[in-house]
């Protein structure tokens, strides 16, 4: 038999099965590639295994070699891995995009007058909606700083918003990340080498860019610094080399072509902050700061801190110095008043919320506290201060002396937890390698928001993390979790 005569090797596309009861991202329950994602992916899911093992080979060995990593800091030996990636995009609509973007454009804007009212005159005390011992009542919240109203008045210059999306499609909002929220990097790495591997798949799709964010970054920086600085001098100030982002501070840096600096390269003098530099002082306008609350200056914070700055809080008090993102953020990043976020839109823009949220059951309150006890084996609970899949119960997954020693905890502490209904996230192929094969597996998405005085700016796109085991919820990559680049089309014409 002539080697014509074989069948030709089967497209991609054509064995993957959809994971019933989700959202697949880009096929439709029947198997077939979504009607308006067709086009763009034809040439995609038009290849064979073979071929796309060869291109996603390529890609790890890309990223390899471009040092692309994070550390691990619950692995004994202090390991720093490459950050896995799927060749495989998630693709998002043009109309489905502009929802999204006027919502994270409406909720940064909400949430940074609450910040500005928990800081200033609390007029939330009026709502009975915004009950305040939940809202002063959080981890993060610093009453020495009420009354200090940050230069030029933005205190979420950096935000990264999780979504997931339902079954029904919607996309929801998980968390609010207004601290220092990472993984940008990874989006931006992750277009560069789908671009380079897939240059025609990519170059036909239509896609929206990612790269102008390092020049955003830095502008929102400039027009930040405090009033009457012509040519303000913004630095990225990072823990240093063993914090687990520091290929992300190193990255930014040096795409906005500004200094990467460590706490022990700067000082306060006379409430000003100057950079060390073999010229002498050079006055500091504008800090990025990658560093915690609570390492940030020794004099006001954590005494034993040897990451911050002394005296960099009573330069920012003074409106000398820009702080980005303003301390005291994290009481919006609390799990139990971020389920309070369509209030606050209600209650300070007079606006129905246009993102969705995942129902949420505050702990705190007694109501909510008792139906979660009751439904332990039915829901997520989560603690309101922990991040990255910890301090988490898995209720339908769970035993019953994991729902006890949560039982136990929820009644000691009701202020420390919240609870959400398993949603079932939606899923998106992925290469699995040990048996060459696209698979379904579940993805969040993570936009990033630039904020100057100007206003807000949104990355077309963001992280989307993959849970990469079978049957896992918990996409971060320090519990094995993964990314992919997201392609957001542009419009058409």
């Amino acid at each position: 038999m002539s080697q014509a005569s074989f069948p030709p090797p089967a497209s991609l596309g054509a064995a993957y099965a959809p994971l019933a009861g989700a959202y697949d991202e880009l096929f439709e329950p029947d198997g077939r590639v979504r009607e308006a994602l067709r086009a763009p992916l034809g040439p995609l899911f038009g290849t064979t295994s073979a071929e796309l093992a060869r291109s996603q080979a390529l890609a790890e060995r890309s990223l390899l070699h471009q040092g692309v990593t994070f550390s691990v800091y619950n692995d004994s030996r202090g390991a720093e891995k490459i950050f896995p990636f799927c060749l495989v995009p998630r693709v998002v609509r043009s109309d489905d995009w502009a929802k999204v973007e006027r919502g994270l454009e409406q909720r940064i804007m909400a949430l940074q007058l609450f910040l500005d009212d928990v800081y200033g005159a609390q007029r939330f005390t009026d709502s009975p909606r915004l009950p305040a011992g939940v809202i002063l009542g959080a981890k993060h919240y610093l009453p020495s700083l009420r009354g200090v109203r940050p230069p030029r008045g933005v205190r979420i210059h950096v935000a990264g918003i999780d979504l997931i999306r339902s079954p029904d499609g919607v996309f929801r909002v998980l968390e609010d990340n207004l601290r220092t929220p990472s993984g940008v990097s990874y989006v931006i790495e992750n277009r560069l080498v789908t671009k380079r591997v897939l240059p025609a798949i990519f170059a036909a799709a239509h896609v929206r860019r990612v790269d102008l964010y390092p020049a955003k970054l830095a502008e929102t920086l400039q027009r930040s610094a405090p009033d009457g600085v012509n040519e303000p001098l913004a630095v990225v100030l990072t823990p240093g080399p063993f914090n687990s982002a520091y290929f992300e501070h190193s990255f930014l840096a040096r795409t906005m072509g500004i200094e990467l600096v460590q706490g022990s390269d700067l000082y306060v003098d006379a409430d000003r902050v100057f950079l060390k530099t073999t010229r002498g002082p050079r006055r500091v306008d504008v800090i990025y700061r990658r560093i915690d609350d609570a390492f940030l200056d020794p004099e006001v914070f954590r005494p034993d801190s040897l990451l911050g700055v002394p005296g960099i809080m009573r330069a920012w008090a003074h409106g000398n110095v820009t702080l980005a993102n303003a301390p005291g953020n994290g009481v919006a990043d609390d799990k139990a008043v971020c389920a309070l976020v369509p209030d606050i839109i209600r209650f300070y823009l007079g606006e129905e919320p246009l993102l969705a949220d995942v129902s949420t059951y505050v702990c705190a309150r007694e109501d909510d506290r008792r139906y979660v006890l009751d439904h332990l084996d039915q829901l997520v609970v989560k603690a309101v201060d922990e991040a990255g899949g910890y301090g988490m119960l898995m209720g339908p997954d769970s035993t019953a002396a994991q729902r006890e020693e949560f039982r136990v905890r929820i009644e000691a502490s009701p202020r420390s937890y919240i609870a959400q209904p398993r949603v079932e996230l939606s899923t998106c192929p992925t290469w699995e390698p040990s048996t060459a094969t696209l698979v379904p597996r579940r993805v969040d998405l993570r936009p990033y928001i630039l904020t100057s005085p100007d206003g807000p700016w949104v990355l077309p796109g963001g992280l989307t993390r993959v849970a990469l085991r079978e049957g896992s919820y918990v996409v971060n990559s320090s519990q094995g979790g993964g990314s992919k680049d997201t392609w957001v089309l542009a419009e058409a014409g």
